[in-house]
């Protein structure tokens, strides 16, 4: 029964180990903008062979994807998304998708990310402005326009609810189904000037940190209890004998 307290108390551990590392991370990217929030589900499974003792799972993750604010930065190559829809920029690892909508402007007129990536289009094409033509001017459905002139359109994406995101760089994301073009939505559009803050709660992911910092040293308090009751019982079994 002792052993199984043991096995039990492992499983806790574990499963708040991946905790803290989940929460740690959120709180490392509550500034960087459009990220997307990791949480974690559990579940209890039950062992026949340790007399029906129940232990917890270490734990699945997923990608929260609900938005974060919408924050006005006067900035024209800043763009936030509006609806459930997605940016896509062209990466190493082909298309990858974000809520991060600040760009940049290359010296041939190329729309970049942050970290250099193409913006794309609703085809999947990089988006090029003319270098020399003066800040752009994008209207809610993401077309661009300069001087009057449209000179393309900022690509918006839906990914499925039933698709499983993995992250990329930065605060970019990868679904395990292809993203599909926001064609004609009209809950979908870009916001030109603003951008999006990460949809990580500062103080409600602090809170749970320092509630399961606690409850794993409370963990732990009780294993290293439970192993010095066991070693007593075989010291004392084995000076009987």
């Amino acid at each position: 029964m002792m052993e199984n307290s043991i096995y039990v108390g492992l499983s806790a551990q574990i499963s708040l180990e991946r905790r803290l590392d989940v929460l740690a991370h959120n709180i490392a990217n509550m500034s960087t903008p459009g990220f997307r929030a990791t949480g974690m589900k559990f579940d209890a499974m039950i062992s026949k062979a340790a007399e029906n003792s129940s232990f917890v799972t270490a734990g699945e993750s997923y990608i929260e994807t609900n938005a974060g604010p919408i924050t006005q930065t006067g900035n024209p190559l800043d763009v936030a998304a509006k609806g459930d829809v997605w940016f896509s920029l062209q990466s190493p690892a082909g298309q990858v998708y974000t809520r991060d909508g600040r760009m940049q402007m290359s010296i041939t007129g190329e729309l970049l990310s942050v970290k250099g990536y193409p913006m794309l289009d609703a085809g999947g094409q990089p988006l090029t402005i003319d270098p020399n033509g003066g800040p752009p001017d994008i209207s809610s459905d993401g077309a661009v326009y300069q001087n009057g002139r449209q000179v393309g359109a900022i690509g918006l994406f839906t990914i499925s609810p039933n698709a499983k995101l993995t992250y990329f760089d930065n605060s970019s994301i990868v679904p395990s189904v292809a993203a599909q073009p926001a064609i004609d939505n009209p809950n979908a559009g870009v916001i030109q000037g603003s951008i999006e803050g990460s949809n990580v709660d500062a103080i409600s992911e602090m809170t749970r940190l320092m509630s399961v910092t606690r409850a794993f040293e409370r963990v732990d308090a009780l294993l290293r209890g439970n192993e010095n009751t066991f070693s007593e019982a075989i010291k004392t079994l084995g000076s009987k004998s």
